[in-house]
């Protein structure tokens, strides 16, 4: 007999096999970090099956496998290689094994070139992942693929990690999303995060299997990875028992299994933990925290003898808060709860309940805030929407005046402000991780089986919190696992917790240098800092002493509430609040559906309301609502993408088409190579600028999930060039840009400049035969070496083309280069000048050449420009700074061409007050970081404000949208409150 152990991150799976390799007994159990005794009960159950059997070979295998079997003496093995060996046993026809198990993701390519890729910083694609998305769905696991059955339509989910689906989802549901549709677009994300994070461009081809507890009980998830493979995987029988069957088949030394229980139950115990000191020491320092902590108190009063109110609603990504005020600012009533996933429902109940017993208590306005603002609004008929960022600093106001720093933390979101003479001056978002958010502790307290307020108040007078780190919320599963494995109380895993959300706040996001460079007077707030744990840690760690309200968690709601009675005192008109006869004819039904009004296919939510009033969302422009195209008279970007959808073509082509794929650097070079080919006889074709499905072509060949979004993008703009039968691509290497004479040198960004070699060594296709891909090193900044450079390229696939043809081609680039230069500027000047004379406020949104693709910036340039504001871009004002009054005030070393636009746009921005800046950026850039540290210093040694705004491979919105409207009301350009 040969046994294997599978002990994995959430499951336990046991197989008993014969000499001859046939399964005898199996189970598969979720072991709920009670490893220790789940083990006793399969030996107990084991025994029983075969009363006789009394020695056999085992080995364990699984993450959680290895410590115990060093513990107990019994052989480990590997759980790649077991799965391996079990694989090559049972089908050794198979290519390839995809698994996904509760914490990891696994490709397997067997065969002569066996190699392994795992998941290691990012669990967006397992099977922890799929739970967390099915309790933001509030739904069981089990019921996400039945669910996925029933999907008609597809929304564009983040398939990078956990936060950033939590934040694509959650205003989809707020939106009216359904569930189905959801659940089918999370599996799609799942399966896009595998193939693209761990294949890492080596081609998943041949015969699939699928291993692992999702890809077995969900079909719909199979489905997709075969959607995304274009193949069709095979899910064998027994699926789930792989590694154990692998360790098996591994076992060598026979074990007394009589003394397992002994060996199991003595390693259980002989464990412990890292810890840290005690939050309070005893009962008497808890009680003067509490005393210090009472003084900062709304003053309340009954709304059964008021006779007037205003309301305030914030509609948060997990939570419904609302606070009615009466017109002296005393709180009347409040409410918070779970919006399960529809706001709607729980805000008309509030109302109708509000209405009923307090008749004689009449509304006089209210304000919604939150990520459910827009659908709030448009259902319940409230009288203004405010900014949430500027209702949190409306309530922390009202209650510190002098308030310099704001730390709020959310149910998955943290806003961090910093307030300078009275106005916000500077925003932190959480936008690369949730970990220090209040869902965070909330999933830990329902796996450990507390409601979130019992699990706080077991976490006070923990004696040794666990020392858990600050880890992504995925991942620190397995520390909270391990942790329990090694004897630690459940109070001092709530305290652990509680410190570790505080770690990921400020050195994950505000990181600052000193306490000093945060603030004197600190206001927190936000649902989490109502656990005094986490209030306490934050008071340690920094070592000051903050306000934290009596009403943290509703302090949105409270802002709003203000900004209403605010607002109607400024200018008193009769609420559109529903009645109470209204809410009882309230209908809402919610439908999805696919706009085909443009190629952008958005895939919008209709929300209907009683009367036919509807409310649309997911539309990335206007037309939906207007069946109107968008209007960018005063949008730089769009007028951009117009010149090069504009340029010549030449339709006599002498030398055939020549395919130049649309990204990067073409953004800006594309005059110049079009003008270049066009002359040598090329007819040019360009892939798509607005084709959405451009990522999805090229996936499966890209090597690294960490470079860019808009480079990852260049593996499909290729795919659709060879799809079109287009044998000639055209994409040089360029370590040096145009030299515009402002820089100590002219560099390319490294990924910009020698990303077609990453390309030729990924794409099999682009070495076959009849592929022509000109990827050789060219630069722009001398004429003769370009020309000859150029005829050396060339002259291998065409050798008829002579130097005097291409030093005529190279003269007419340089002309149609210069000429789209100087229409980008004329154009943004007439921009700036009808601006001025209309009063409009200028935004720069200031990046790279490629930002200006609507698929990398999200349609944001439309964002700004529907809110009012006129935009252009950095290099139609950087031009107006001469090198050397950018030199004399830099803090940097200037040698990258696009960098110095950025630093001269900035300078001109602080040096002209109707113009604002807004800063695209890249995660993890190491060169977007450079330049955001120096044009916010720029900017703000002139007292103005600076913004940015990450993009990368997310479709959400949210996080822009909060910066955009806080830089505007904060830098008081006009009242957005109403848009």
């Amino acid at each position: 007999m040969q046994i294997g152990l599978d002990i994995g991150s959430t499951t336990i799976k046991i197989a008993v096999m014969d000499d001859a390799g046939t399964l005898l007994f199996h189970k598969y159990e979720r072991h709920y970090s009670q490893i220790a005794a789940k083990l006793l009960a399969l030996h107990k159950e084991l025994m029983t099956k075969f009363p006789t059997l009394r020695r056999a070979r085992l080995a364990i295998s699984g993450s959680a496998g290895i410590g115990l079997a060093d513990a107990c003496g019994l052989q480990f093995v590997q759980e790649v290689f077991a799965e391996k060996i079990c694989t090559e046993k049972l089908h050794p026809e198979a290519d390839a094994v995809i698994e996904l198990g509760g914490e990891d993701a696994k490709i397997l390519f067997l065969g002569r070139h066996f190699d392994a890729r795992m998941n290691d910083s990012c669990a967006g694609g397992t099977g922890a992942f799929i739970d967390q998305m099915a309790s933001l769905l509030n739904v069981e696991t089990s019921e996400m693929n039945e669910l996925a059955q029933q999907a008609k339509n597809s929304y564009t989910i983040a398939s990078r990690c956990g936060v950033f689906a939590k934040s694509d989802i959650q205003p989809l549901l707020n939106q009216g999303a359904e569930k189905s549709d959801l659940a089918a677009s999370i599996f799609h994300a799942v399966a896009s995060q595998a193939v693209t994070g761990l294949a890492k461009g080596r081609p998943i081809e041949g015969n699939i299997l699928y291993l692992g507890g999702p890809l077995t009980f969900m079909s719909c998830l199979r489905d997709s990875f075969d959607d995304v493979l274009k193949i069709k995987g095979v899910c064998p029988e027994n699926s789930l028992y792989y590694v154990a069957m692998g360790a098996a088949f591994c076992a060598e030394h026979e074990v007394d299994l009589l003394a397992l229980p002994s060996q199991f139950a003595e390693a259980a115990a002989n464990h412990s933990f890292e810890h840290m000191p005690p939050l309070f020491k005893n009962e008497a320092e808890y009680a003067a925290f509490k005393e210090r902590h009472a003084r900062a108190s709304v003053p309340k009063s009954s709304p059964l003898t008021a006779k007037a109110a205003f309301i305030g609603i914030d509609s948060g990504s997990t939570t419904i808060k609302i606070a009615v005020l009466s017109p002296e600012g005393e709180l009347l009533d409040s409410f918070y709860q779970s919006n399960k996933g529809n706001p709607v429902v729980a805000v008309r109940s509030y109302l109708t309940d509000f209405y009923q017993k307090y008749p004689d208590c009449r509304l006089l306005a209210g304000a919604v805030t939150g990520y459910g603002e827009d659908l709030i609004r448009h259902a319940f008929g409230v009288d203004y929407g405010i900014v949430e960022t500027m209702a949190h600093f409306y309530a922390a106001q009202y209650l510190q005046p002098d308030v310099d720093f704001i730390l709020d933390i959310g149910g998955q979101d943290m806003k961090c402000l910093k307030i300078h003479n009275g106005a916000i001056d500077n925003i932190f978002l959480n936008e690369a991780c949730s970990s220090g958010c209040g869902s965070f502790l909330q999933t830990f307290a329902e796996i450990l089986g507390y409601s979130a307020e019992e699990f706080a108040k077991i976490g006070l007078m923990a004696d040794m919190p666990v020392d858990l780190g600050s880890r992504c919320t995925v991942f620190m599963n397995s520390s909270v696992k391990q942790a329990q494995k090694d004897g630690a109380s459940v109070a001092n895993i709530s305290a652990g917790l509680s410190i570790s959300i505080i770690k990921n706040a400020l050195y994950k996001v505000i990181r600052p240098s000193s306490k000093e460079a945060i603030g004197k007077h600190i206001v927190v707030q936000g649902g989490t800092f109502l656990n005094d744990c986490v209030l306490r840690a934050f008071e340690q760690e920094m070592g000051l002493e903050v306000v934290r309200p009596n009403i943290a968690g509703l302090m949105g709601a409270f802002g709003a509430a203000l900004y209403a009675l605010r607002r109607y005192n400024d200018k008193p008109q009769p609420t559109t609040l529903l009645s109470l006869a209204q809410l009882g004819e309230f209908v809402h039904t919610v439908k999805g559906m696919t706009c085909g009004l443009c190629n952008n296919h958005c895939h919008l939510t209709v929300n209907t309301f009683a009367g036919g009033k509807r409310f649309i969302s997911g539309n990335r422009c206007e037309r939906p609502i207007t069946h109107m195209a968008p209007r960018d008279d005063f949008n730089l970007y769009r007028k951009k993408l117009e010149l090069l959808k504009q340029l010549p073509v030449n339709e006599k082509p002498t030398r055939g088409t020549m395919g130049i794929p649309m990204g990067l650097n073409m953004y800006e070079l594309l005059p110049f190579w079009n003008g270049l080919l066009s002359q040598l006889g090329f007819k040019v074709v360009h892939s798509p600028i607005e084709d959405k499905t451009i990522y999805r072509r090229g996936q499966s060949t890209i090597p690294s999930d960490t470079v860019c979004y808009p480079a990852k993008l260049m593996h499909g703009h290729i795919k659709w060039l060879l799809e079109q039968g287009i044998t000639d691509i055209f994409y040089p290497c360029m370590t040096y840009n145009v030299d515009e004479n402002g820089t100590e040198n002219c560099y390319n960004c490294p990924v910009v400049a020698y990303y077609p070699e990453v390309l030729h060594a990924n794409m099999r296709e682009l070495t076959q035969a009849n592929i022509h891909f000109f990827f050789d090193y060219l630069g722009l900044l001398h004429k003769k070496v370009l020309i000859k450079h150029l005829h050396e390229m060339f002259s291998k696939v065409y050798p008829d083309i002579t130097k005097s043809q291409i030093k005529a081609a190279v003269e007419a680039a340089f002309k149609a280069y210069a000429a789209y230069e100087a229409q980008v500027k004329k154009l943004g000047q007439q921009i700036i000048t009808q601006a001025r004379e209309q009063h409009k406020p200028i935004v720069v949104l200031a990046g790279r050449p490629y930002h200006i693709d609507p698929k990398v910036n999200h349609s944001i340039d439309r964002l700004i420009t529907t809110m009012g504001a006129a935009l252009v871009s950095e290099d139609a004002v950087s031009s107006h700074i001469t090198p050397q009054e950018l030199q004399s005030d830099l803090h940097v070393l200037n040698q990258w061409t696009y960098h110095s636009r950025l630093y001269a746009a900035a300078k001109y921005v602080a040096e002209n007050p109707d113009m604002h800046m807004i800063q695209l950026v890249s995660f993890g850039c190491g060169c977007d970081a450079i330049t955001a540290d120096e044009c916010r210093r720029i900017l703000e040694e002139q007292g103005r404000i600076y913004t940015q705004i990450k993009i990368d491979d997310i479709d959400n919105l949210g996080a822009a949208k909060i910066r955009i409207r806080s830089l505007f009301s904060a830098a008081k350009l006009f009242d957005l409150d109403n848009n």
